[in-house]
């Protein structure tokens, strides 16, 4: 009885509908009975008890329709514990159920830093079938005193894609970042403890790694491509040899060189368990984005990694960067890029490569121009046998150029659900979730996107009203003007502490000038 009377609470928005269907028995209950006791009846007559009878009907048919779609959305609010706000929960989001959403595609990413991250955080919304394959390759470089003092292993970005896989990204890293600030764990780091803690419960770090993604109820799951100690060692166009990681860039740019090829130290760094497995079990394998030579191509060198990609029926995507990074891929194109992964791993590690449309503010572009980077440039002729896909990926986030991550994501997503229209596959549980939730996504982020502008608009009320005031051509572009005078103000900052520098220069080179006369030449002028 207490269970039946949980439908008639005001929060449950049940009784509404239930008073609207019985509305509309009424009325068609009394439509008919009009007609059958009546022995004369006008046309007038009959018109208002066909309006009635109508009217009731329909009312019917919608209460029945909102009551069974209200019941599902009740069922939603009860049994799926992946939702934030179950106040505000729409029938759609039933494909978000548990059983339905683990059967969602298997992928694979491949790589680390921001970019493993950041697709990560876009695809955990449409299946928990997610592993990412993460690159340890920090080993004597930097070392915290956190790490140091419990003898961690360089677990940095296996910690950020925890973060990216976790249903409350923001809580997550809170508290994987936090460093104590008193008593006898001051300047130690959540994480690292954690991580120590639960190595020595299991006995290794392979298990402590993979068991994490249970407790800390990730989506998806974290694996390390090694735990083989190695060094990513960089051979230079000139020959030079870099063997730190972190000085790659620095050396690079040094010598006025290119980087001609990386290798691991040593070179037979076993994968952990579960890489190969994971990369075998794949419906999609993800590469990228990511720093080309630090963080992309030094998960394929580990052995075994590359063939089994190859080998694998996997659908193989590189998500190419929308910016150049000093020091590794100066003036590097699509197919640069993509060179550059074969010319290490051999052709058959990509079949799809999505890469950005470029349409981005040019002050956006021209701040970066003054820090060495550049757009990557799209030509796409100079490699053959891989399928080139332009999407709208980028997005603007204070100034900087990243890559969006439901962007991303939704490419990769239509791409599975395409593969699965070729199969015939339209019925398929998976194509209708995967199919459902991009249509979901698309309405959600018109929704987000018309918010914003909303509050855009509320926050800087006083802002436009004095914009109106002036001409047609500074309310429209008065965004770039305000971008094309913070890069001039950049650009004259840098110059200023160049000028600085040289003059610095000039008179330290005098002083020491100076200092070099001989004693007799100085003495002669102190005595003139």
């Amino acid at each position: 009885m207490k269970g039946f009377m949980q439908w008639f609470k005001s929060s449950s928005k049940m009784k509404r509908w239930m008073f609207l269907t019985l509305i509309g028995i009424l009325l068609a209950c009394y439509g008919l009975a009009k007609i059958l006791v009546m022995k004369e009846i006008s046309f007038e007559e009959v018109g208002k008890v066909v309006v009635i009878f109508v009217f009731g009907f329909i009312s019917i048919v919608l209460g029945l329709i909102f009551l069974n779609k209200r019941t599902l959305e009740i069922l939603i609010e009860s049994t799926d514990e992946r939702m934030e706000n179950k106040k505000n929960v729409n029938v759609k989001s039933l494909i978000f159920n548990k059983t339905v959403y683990d059967q969602g595609p298997n992928i694979v990413v491949i790589g680390g830093g921001t970019g493993l991250n950041t697709v990560l955080s876009g695809l955990k919304n449409y299946t928990s079938n997610l592993t990412a394959i993460v690159t340890i390759s920090d080993y004597g470089e930097g070392v915290s005193n956190s790490r140091r003092e419990l003898e961690m292993l360089p677990l940095g970005d296996v910690k950020d894609s925890m973060i990216s896989l976790a249903s409350k990204e923001a809580e997550m890293s809170k508290l994987l970042n936090y460093e104590f600030k008193k008593g006898k764990l001051r300047g130690l780091s959540f994480s690292d403890i954690y991580f120590s803690a639960m190595k020595e419960v299991n006995g290794n770090f392979e298990d402590s790694i993979i068991k994490s993604n249970q407790i800390l109820k990730m989506v998806g799951k974290v694996i390390p491509v090694t735990l083989d100690e190695m060094k990513i060692v960089a051979e230079l166009a000139n020959g030079y040899m870099v063997e730190e990681k972190s000085r790659i860039p620095e050396v690079v740019s040094e010598k006025i060189t290119k980087i001609n090829r990386i290798f691991l130290n040593p070179s037979n760094c076993r994968p952990a368990p579960g890489v190969v497995e994971a990369i075998k079990k794949a419906d999609c394998i993800i590469i990228g984005p990511g720093s080309l030579y630090t963080n992309v191509i030094p998960n394929l060198l580990v052995n075994g990694v590359a063939k089994a990609i190859k080998e694998s029926g996997a659908i193989k995507v590189y998500i190419s960067n929308i910016m150049t990074e000093p020091g590794q891929t100066d003036d590097y194109s699509v197919s640069d890029h993509l060179n550059a992964i074969i010319e290490h791993c051999g052709n058959g590690i990509v079949d799809y490569c999505i890469y950005d449309t470029g349409e981005i503010i040019p002050e956006f572009i021209k701040k970066y121009n003054t820090e060495g980077q550049d757009l990557v440039e799209q030509d796409i002729d100079k490699v053959k046998g891989i399928r080139f896909l332009q999407r709208n990926l980028s997005m603007v986030v204070n100034g900087h150029i990243r890559h969006d991550p439901s962007f991303v994501a939704s490419s990769i997503i239509e791409l599975i659900c395409d593969d699965l229209k070729y199969q015939d596959k339209q019925n398929d549980p998976q194509y209708l979730m995967l199919n459902t939730k991009l249509r979901e996504e698309k309405r959600i982020n018109k929704i987000k996107k018309a918010t914003k502008h909303r509050k855009q608009k509320e926050a800087n009320g006083n802002h436009i009203k004095a914009l109106k005031s002036k001409s047609k051509f500074s309310n429209k572009y008065s965004d770039r003007i305000a971008s094309i005078r913070e890069a001039d103000e950049k650009a004259r900052i840098k110059s200023q502490r160049e000028q600085t520098k040289k003059t610095k220069r000039r008179t330290t080179n005098k002083k020491q000038e100076g200092n070099t006369k001989p004693k007799s030449a100085r003495g002669m002028k102190g005595r003139k």
